[in-house]
């Protein structure tokens, strides 16, 4: 309790002074009073030392926010109490206490200084008191009302009315009184703000009359608590002795469990059905004793039914400016994620009850599918799990176990429904490509009940066998590849393709993340850490060669441990990590430019090839040999792969002469074609046009243009027919150094989908037909360009 000194110190502060100045924390200085206060912090034990020493005044001023730290002269308010410091006491701990004697009520005119602690010109207020019969009354009441304050609150005491009673004017009583009330420190700030004595008592009135009104209801409510627990109470024992009667006369066992069970159940809100089954089951339990091993069965079953939350759902957050904030700082670019979530809150805002999308996110690894998943989740304000799918073989995975059998469980779907505490949430099923199957049963079959939205609404689990709805569930599932997810399943979901990323995007994604995190995750900070642009561009053309970007953080990581043992061993100053610097760092480069290194032989032609890891250039070698007209394959081929070659040399035979080669060029010739790689399955029929050109090549004697490459599937007919996963295969053609590209004409209309980056990098050619691809391929040889300088143009 701020204690009243017994006689009013003498006030020296006139005109204007220059103070130094104490920011308070939830605690407020009155005129003549003393109030204890405590610091820690170094800067104000130095503003108490200097005063002491030079026996001048402190200006004590609130702070506006009590959880700042270091506040600024703005975060103060300006009215305050000019004050003399009377004891002090430094304890082990650093933390210094003193006694602080308020003197007069003061203003900040301008702070002068700011260090080593804050200086301020002030300003005496004087108070205006008019005496008057009105002001003598009102102290009258108060001083009624503050003896009615002290028989209810706990935290006064009659020493506070006695005080009260003896202060000798208005300006003072209010003053300590305001000191000493439970109200707000908004409102003992605006006390001791305002000056006029009369308008003070007012307020400390309206103030007192409120505090009262509050500890009379207070008394009230815990009175009649009091009388509710003593009947509680009465009825607790009664309770207890008839329980204890029961069980002398063996009449009964304990049935708190029982009941607690049926709290629990009427509390859950399951529907019927599951209401109907837990209630069942719960006879069933209540007739079992608990040593019996089918008690421990029963009850493990009846907390999942209550546990599981059948009508808790999460508030969908239905602000479409901030959700896409939060996407757009988790990921850079992928818009078509984007606007898909976007355009389900959307709808979601519009109609308030909507089945959740199952949507699908094929992409090499590394892009951030699973990542995106997360964001999404905290984009939309929903809780997020993740079900990894990656070698699952087991129907009951996905299903659960039936309860017959020992240590069953449900389903890893309503194991993460629990987990996640609402019936909303967002589930990713990670590498749904990956799913198998064997005698235990079909993982990709139970699926097709959990991503169909038509019929998802009355999901059964095996070991649950009651249905839990799980249409208001937002389904996520990722795969490299589509090849591997079963048809039936596939058209349940909604496919959105997250191709490779560019190099520019590559380098915009390590600035903004990949290198703050590796930073951070090794203990360094920017000032010590700087990777130049030529670094980042060599580290994603010369030591990374991937659509993702796992291997470049990697990379980084690598750049970061270095680093981190340099500063560790005491180095000091900026690193700054330059190209120049990599090969010192890491070694030399792991790739070059395969296209520049193999062109201009015969026979030896660059496809594109899309694979589960993103695109990739693969080179197609023909040559021929005295035999006996047969046609060797090898490189690990497909069906489909090795039905193109026999097609291509079909048609090179058929147009010979339009293709100036001999006819009898392929007389008494054997013919090999190999992919390299070898280990590596490759299959498909996009790389028709690749190997026609490649036998062209062989037979013409003349090799392809300097850094071009093609992909299009052909037809004995000559028509070369559009491909799929364009996007990945140029961005593979890119970063294998290919300037030129051959493209079927029918995918000409995709053209305006890809990053402005591969526009810029590659000349695009279209072609209808294979003979003019054949004679573009092979006619002369262009010039050869730089890589970073290449014709930006489509034709």
């Amino acid at each position: 309790m701020t204690k009243a000194t017994e006689k009013e110190p003498p006030v020296e502060l006139t005109g204007n002074q220059v103070l130094p100045i104490l920011p308070l924390r939830g605690t407020i200085v009155y005129p003549f009073l003393v109030t204890p206060l405590m610091i820690q912090q170094a800067d104000q034990t130095k503003l108490v030392d200097d005063a002491l020493m030079r026996g001048s005044r402190i200006g004590l001023f609130l702070q506006k926010d009590s959880k700042k730290e270091n506040p600024e002269p703005d975060d103060l308010f300006l009215v305050g109490t000019s004050g003399n410091i009377l004891k002090m006491l430094r304890f082990p701990d650093g933390t210094v206490r003193f006694l602080m004697q308020g003197l007069t009520r003061i203003r900040i005119k301008r702070f002068t200084s700011s260090s080593p602690y804050m200086m301020a010109e002030i300003e005496e207020q004087t108070e205006v008191v008019r005496e008057s019969v009105r002001l003598e009354a009102l102290q009258r009441n108060l001083l009624e009302r503050i003896k009615t304050l002290v028989e209810l609150a706990p935290y006064l005491n009659e020493e506070f009315h006695v005080t009260a009673i003896n202060q000798d004017t208005p300006s003072k009583l209010t003053d300590y009184v305001a000191s000493n009330l439970n109200v707000s420190i908004e409102q003992k700030q605006q006390l001791l703000e305002e000056l006029d004595v009369h308008k003070r008592m007012e307020m400390l009135y309206h103030a007192i009359n409120k505090e009262i009104e509050v500890l009379e209801l207070s008394q009230k409510i815990q009175a009649q608590a009091a009388s509710e627990l003593g009947k509680s109470q009465r009825d607790y024992i009664l309770r207890e002795q008839l329980k204890a009667i029961k069980r002398e006369l063996g009449d009964g066992d304990d049935k708190g469990e029982i009941e607690e069970f049926e709290k629990k159940i009427k509390a859950s809100g399951m529907p019927p059905q599951a209401e109907q089954a837990a209630y069942k089951e719960l006879d069933r339990l209540s007739h079992m004793t608990p040593s019996s091993a089918e008690y421990t069965v029963s009850r493990t079953y009846l907390d999942w039914l209550v546990m599981l939350p059948w009508n808790k759902s999460s508030k969908d957050m239905l602000d479409l400016r901030k959700a896409k904030k939060i996407l757009d700082e988790d990921h850079y670019d992928l818009e078509k994620v984007k606007d898909r979530i976007l355009e389900h809150l959307a709808v979601r805002k519009l109609k308030e009850t909507i089945k959740g999308p199952i949507l699908c996110f094929v992409g090499p690894p590394g892009v951030g599918k699973t990542s995106l998943g997360k964001s999404i989740a905290r984009a939309m304000g929903r809780e997020f799990a993740r079900v990894s799918l990656g070698g699952m073989r087991d129907e009951a995975e996905i299903r659960g176990h039936r309860r017959t059998y020992i240590g069953s469980l449900p389903g890893r779907v309503i194991q993460s429904i629990k987990r996640c505490g609402t019936n909303n949430p967002i589930i990713m099923l990670d590498e749904i490509d990956k799913l198998g199957s064997d005698f235990r049963g079909d993982p990709a079959s139970a699926l097709l009940e959990v991503l169909d939205p038509e019929q998802n609404d009355t999901f059964t689990d095996h070991y649950l066998d009651v249905p839990f709805d799980l249409s208001r569930v937002m389904f996520i599932t990722t795969a490299n590849w589509l090849e591997p997810i079963p048809p039936v399943l596939l058209d349940r979901m909604e496919v959105i393709q997250l191709p490779g990323y560019t190099d520019i995007e590559k380098l915009a994604i390590a600035k903004r993340h990949l290198i703050p995190k590796q930073i951070e995750n090794h203990g360094l900070t920017k000032a010590d850490l700087t990777l130049d642009d030529s670094a980042i561009k060599l580290l994603i053309d010369g030591y990374t060669r991937e659509a993702g970007l796992r291997n470049l953080e990697r990379e980084i990581a690598s750049v970061a441990r270095k680093i981190a043992r340099k500063v560790a061993s005491g180095s000091k100053g900026k690193n700054i990590v330059k190209a120049a610097d990599l090969p010192k760092l890491l070694g030399p480069q792991f790739f070059t430019r395969e296209v520049v290194v193999r062109q201009g032989r015969i026979g030896v032609v660059p496809g594109l090839a899309y694979t589960s890891v993103g695109g990739e250039v693969l080179f197609i070698e023909a040559t021929s040999m005295n035999g006996k007209n047969t046609l060797t394959l090898t490189g690990h081929l497909g069906n489909v792969m090795k039905e193109s070659a026999q097609a291509a040399l079909s048609f090179i035979r058929s147009n010979a002469t339009e293709l100036n080669i001999e006819p009898t060029a392929f007389d008494n010739r054997d013919i090999h074609i190999h992919v390299p790689a070898g280990s590596t399955p490759k299959d498909g029929p996009s790389a028709g046009i690749t190997m026609t050109v490649a036998l062209a090549s062989l037979f013409t004697r003349r090799p392809v243009k300097p850094c071009l490459a093609m992909t299009g599937e052909i037809t004995l007919r000559g028509e070369l027919l559009p491909i799929g996963g364009l996007k990945e295969k140029l961005l593979g053609a890119v970063r294998a150094g290919v300037e030129v590209v051959i493209l079927p004409e029918d995918n000409r209309k995709d053209i305006p989908e890809l990053p402005p980056e591969i526009k810029k990098k590659l000349t695009i050619r279209h072609f209808s037909d294979v003979i003019s691809a054949v004679k573009f391929a092979l006619d002369g040889k262009c010039a050869k360009r730089k890589l970073t300088k290449t014709k930006a143009s489509r034709s």
